[in-house]
């Protein structure tokens, strides 16, 4: 609490300080500016300066108050009561010198360890798995990893210097750290998206670290799943006579993107598809709720702002080195269960290429989970028998612990 205190005082006291240099500018400035003009124009433009410069410092204030008043809400029973052993921290780390967040909630810090890692590259859902996958807590402690270029890590390194290797690198790093923390040998991954493909690096280099994987919107062939994503979004568009968006798209022609217009071009049919699922009523709780996740306390402003700016900048920058990845030739042998939890409905990643994936995997266990009611998100879209699938699968033999 002490070292929390001085933290604010510092912080303040440096604040200060340079409000009082800028001040001291202004005050130069004003001197000069008096000499030119006439009283009330002086009077005028000293009543704006000031104005401003309050502006700044409330401004100023307002956001390093909110980036250190972050947390992660306490573990409740259904008494509402907090069980005595159990961990909700949000905590910054040292990955191999970059600086990066992870959030930790369980009701028994003794429970098996499970890491989630997001989609991407450069989503954060550190609060989006909180709110719906709640009930994992009762059974893990869920670790939620803020990866770099992401959210309240999006300053960890430079966008230009991220590289597939450096999620291997950082996500190894995270793991490492639990193992140690926990006294565990091994750890769970469950991956979304981007995530399901960095979690089959991961076990694909460290299999020793992980009991078991859990793949959901499976990425398998990231170029042709460009492709058919552009060649779905076309069909749907011409179904529906949606000229514009054919129009966009022709304009943009067929994935793969590169240079600085990847995230938005990428966009155009990502959206629609988006869009699209969320229409269809066999898809149960369609999308994300966006404005609740960015409005949770473990994002201060800063991290909000950061929020959008992963999901453009590192997404432009890091998604086109995936596209000579294919999991089928790549991956086709990893020496830890694998299961694959995919959404009848995924219109994002196509299906088809995760079944083929299953055909010519070589791994002691795996499977295919399917979710009726789902799109490309099952862990939001049927919640509940999500966290069943994840038991069943992770925990059907408790020896492994």
């Amino acid at each position: 609490m002490i070292q929390t205190i001085l933290f604010f005082v510092l912080t303040a006291l440096s604040v200060i300080a340079l409000l009082g240099m800028i001040l001291k500018g202004a005050i130069y400035a004003v001197s000069r500016i008096r000499k030119k003009t006439s009283p009330k124009q002086f009077v005028r433009f000293k009543n704006a300066a000031i104005f401003f410069t309050v502006v700044l410092i409330f401004n100023v204030g307002l956001i390093l108050f909110s980036q250190h008043a972050t947390f992660t809400p306490r573990i409740v029973d259904e008494n509402e009561s907090t069980p005595k052993n159990s961990i909700a921290e949000l905590i910054e780390l040292d990955l191999n010198g970059r600086k990066q967040w992870i959030s930790l909630r369980g009701r028994d810090k003794n429970a098996p360890v499970l890491l989630f890692l997001a989609g991407g590259p450069g989503g954060t859902q550190m609060a989006a798995v909180r709110h719906e996958l709640s009930v994992l807590e009762k059974h893990f402690v869920v670790v939620n990893w803020d990866q770099p270029g992401s959210g309240k890590s999006y300053y960890a390194e430079k966008t230009k210097y991220i590289t597939v290797q450096t999620y291997i690198q950082d996500g190894y790093a995270v793991t490492e750290h639990l193992r140690k923390r926990f006294s565990k040998e091994k750890i769970y991954l469950i991956g979304e998206s981007w995530g399901s493909a960095l979690g089959v690096f991961l076990v694909d280099q460290y299999p020793k670290s992980y009991h078991a994987l859990i793949g959901t919107g499976q990425m398998v062939d990231f170029v042709e799943t460009e492709r058919m994503d552009y060649a779905k979004a076309l069909e749907i568009a011409g179904s529906g006579n949606d000229t514009a968006v054919i129009e966009r798209l022709l304009a943009n022609g067929e994935p793969p993107y590169y240079g600085k217009d990847v995230t938005w071009k990428s966009a155009v049919y990502l959206n629609y598809l988006s869009a699209y699922m969320a229409r269809n009523p066999e898809i149960h709780n369609p999308g994300y709720n966006t404005i609740r996740d960015i409005g949770s306390v473990e994002y201060g402003l800063l991290d909000k702002i950061n929020f959008f700016r992963g999901i453009v900048n590192t997404y432009n920058h890091v998604y086109q080195q995936l596209y000579t990845i294919d999991m089928r030739r790549d991956y086709a042998k990893l020496d830890v269960p694998v299961y694959f939890f995919l959404g009848r409905h995924d219109v994002n990643a196509p299906t088809i290429l995760t079944e083929e994936y299953v055909q010519v995997l070589d791994a002691p266990d795996k499977g295919i989970v399917w979710f009726e009611h789902s799109g490309h998100s099952p862990w939001i879209n049927e919640p509940e028998k999500f966290v069943k699938e994840v038991l069943s699968c992770f925990l059907k033999n408790k020896t492994q612990e």
